[in-house]
This record gives structure tokens, sequence and C-alpha cells, in this order.
């Protein structure tokens, strides 16, 4: 997974009770675009350290 700052974050639920999550992508640290990446979460303008599983997807600021 590559991703750049600005870049958005979908991580979809597994569960049915759970929603989805979305943030924005503010710093990535390896220079290959390589996780872990910190985001800026829209449903609680909060920010963590993120290393996505396989349930998240990148969606490029450029598309």
């Amino acid at each position: 997974m590559k991703a750049a700052a600005g870049d958005h974050v979908v991580v979809e639920s597994s569960h049915l009770s759970a929603h989805r999550r979305e943030g924005q992508i503010v710093e990535v640290h390896d220079p290959n675009g390589a996780p872990p990446y910190l985001v800026h979460w829209t449903d609680t303008d909060t920010e963590s350290l993120f290393f996505p599983g396989p349930d998240a997807h990148i969606v490029h600021a450029d598309s």
C-alpha cells in the first residue's frame, strides 16, 4: 500500500453494527509511501498513527 499526505484512507466495517471510518493522511514517514500513516479521522476529529489492514484502502488526492 502506498500513500501520500493529503490522500484519504477508508476502513470498511466488517461488522453490521460498526460504521465505515474515513480520514485524511497527514504524514507519511516512509519515502516510498509505505505505512504507518498519521491520520486525521473525520468521525472523531482526532489524529492517530495507523497501520492499515486488509479492510482499508487509499483514495489518492489526485483521483
